[in-house]
């Protein structure tokens, strides 16, 4: 079992700012991290594709079995395989309350879930991977809205919910109003290595 890295570690060796706390320190050493960071290296056809995977997962923070089990549902769909994986992750309950501006990072979006302060509509949801469809209502339980956290969500101070969200910030409530299309994902993923690498 591999010890987790810190967030700015992983940052570094994904090539991408994970929190808003690993920007800074990203920015300063845009490079992975080791005695060998700073140099160029030629990454074979593997490794790239396996990098790729790594920072879907990461942005997400699923585990490899969730990842496999969305991209075989992907699959299952008929169409572009790499979209439809991107849109399946992203109808996570704990991706929607990212999205929604109700958290920070993703890492606290699941663990609000995990900690009951979630409601779909109008039940107690504990399930970070619960998927959610067109329709349905997402809001914080009326209790937990005066912890701080929540305070400072529904002041705006993450408010950049995408167009297939409908939210209203004040009342820490979103509706999905439909599924979104790949450009509205604030994903940095080229999602069609992740199929290369699952298909190979």
């Amino acid at each position: 079992m591999n010890t987790p890295r810190p967030k700015v570690r992983l940052s570094r060796a994904l090539g991408i700012p994970l929190t808003p706390k690993a920007v800074q320190y990203f920015e300063r050493r845009p490079y992975p991290p080791g005695e060998h960071g700073r140099k160029r290296r030629k990454d074979s056809d593997y490794s790239t594709r396996l990098k790729e995977k790594q920072r879907l997962r990461a942005q997400y923070d699923v585990s490899e079995s969730q990842l496999r089990a969305a991209f075989d549902r992907a699959k299952r769909t008929g169409g572009k395989t790499g979209e439809a994986l991107i849109q399946d992750l992203e109808s996570r309950l704990d991706a929607t309350v990212l999205r929604a501006g109700f958290a920070r990072t993703i890492y606290q979006a699941r663990q609000f879930v995990v900690h009951r302060h979630v409601l779909v509509n109008g039940q107690r949801v504990d399930r970070p991977s619960y998927r959610l469809r067109p329709g349905d209502f997402v809001q914080i339980a009326a209790r937990s809205r005066r912890l701080e956290p929540f305070v400072v969500a529904a002041s705006g101070a993450h408010a950049t919910a995408p167009a297939y969200l409908e939210v209203r910030t004040a009342d820490l409530l979103a509706r999905v109003e439909r599924t979104p299309t790949r450009a509205e994902v604030p994903v940095v993923c080229e999602e069609q290595l992740v199929v290369e690498h699952y298909s190979r």
